[in-house]
């Protein structure tokens, strides 16, 4: 019988989990006819392989083995479009999803809800035990932005365990932003219509095993994401991070120049050294949190990166200057003619930068 349900698990090094999480979803959902897909991000410690030993075993289970890509958003987007079945469900491998409400969640689509959601936000839900303080924090924080951001309805924005109808992913599938970790908070901002949303509470259990992924990096994502639909979808998630990175510069720009003068050295030297000192911090910040997906890795790697991002700023400071110079001749606006030109060289810097310093195989 064809699937009426797909579970959709990204994992990254979820080895030590996938096996009893099989085990407690089929006796979760005795009487549904479901299939799971486990997409994973190349796992070094081989959840791809794993996941296709058990495939063997149980036909229900399907593997997508993504290389050289990252990203719990992307990962999840790539298996709800590889499902076939009416009726898509998001979870975690961990384990810290409760796999119990997965029926509870499926009678409210069949009673006509277009989104449920996990909640740890409403009357039975709990996240005491599988939060540390920090992460609750973040979470809380993330939570309280995003819901006045897209004015969502319902509790629990920042939940990874959530379902949903199939042909609402399909639609607005083109929108959604394959960077970052919170795919629930893109689906909502990006479906064509408003959602009949509903909410289950589920207590958030402690890890079964592993690491979590949560860092500050996935709250900034998060920020990125939030930026990106506030623009409609025209600013693209990674430039906004790469334009902070290069805002932050500025203020590595002036520390240096000001230090290196109250060091006696002449102003065309501190200023040299300055540009110099804030290129090379752009590229570790954009290398770490920018970039993180096509991160570059290894001494010799990492200096030939940083050599062709100073041509790259070189060529964009240029454009800068270039641009700038024109409108003030033609308009006589210094303000306006300066913000146009650090606008060009970022554009110039962002687009050069991923084609040739953290490009893409």
């Amino acid at each position: 019988m064809a699937a009426e349900l797909s579970l959709v698990i990204p994992t990254f090094n979820e080895s030590a989990n996938l096996r009893e999480l099989l085990r407690r979803v089929d006796a979760a959902l005795a009487g549904v006819v479901w299939e799971m897909i486990v997409v994973d991000d190349n796992s070094p410690d081989g959840t791809w392989r794993l996941a296709k030993e058990v495939a063997l075993e149980d036909p229900r289970v399907r593997c997508l083995r993504r290389v050289n890509r990252r990203g719990l958003a992307g990962a999840c987007i790539e298996g709800m479009l590889a499902s076939s079945a009416p009726v898509v469900a998001v979870m975690d491998a961990d384990l810290q999803h409760d796999e119990r409400i997965l029926p509870q969640m499926l009678e409210k689509i069949r009673g006509g809800a277009d989104l449920v959601v996990g909640s740890r936000h409403v009357e039975g839900g709990s996240a005491d035990e599988g939060f540390s303080a920090r992460r609750a924090f973040i979470s809380r924080f993330a939570t309280s932005m995003a819901k006045k951001a897209l004015n969502a309805q319902f509790n629990d924005l920042m939940s990874g365990f959530f379902m949903i109808r199939r042909a609402i992913v399909d639609a607005c599938a083109p929108d959604l932003t394959p960077a970052g970790f919170k795919i629930l908070a893109d689906l909502v901002a990006s479906a064509p219509k408003p959602l009949r949303v509903e909410e289950v509470g589920y207590t958030f259990r402690e890890r079964h095993a592993g690491e979590s992924k949560l860092d500050v990096k996935v709250a900034l994502d998060f920020v990125g994401l939030l930026l990106n639909k506030a623009s409609g979808g025209r600013i693209p998630v990674r430039f906004i991070f790469f334009a902070l990175v290069g805002a932050s510069g500025v203020g590595v720009h002036m520390a240096t120049l000001y230090a290196a003068l109250a060091a006696g050295v002449s102003f065309e030297m501190a200023q040299s050294l300055a540009v110099l000192v804030a290129m090379t911090t752009n590229f570790f910040i954009n290398n770490a949190i920018t970039y993180r997906d096509a991160k570059i890795k290894g001494f010799g790697p990492l200096a030939l990166g940083l050599l062709y991002f100073y041509a790259v700023c070189a060529i964009g400071a240029v454009a800068n200057v270039g641009i700038a110079e024109f409108l003030f001749h033609r308009y006589g606006l210094v303000t306006f003619a300066a913000l146009a030109g650090v606008v060009m060289g970022s554009v110039w810097n962002f687009a050069l930068s991923s084609l040739f310093v953290w490009r893409k195989e």
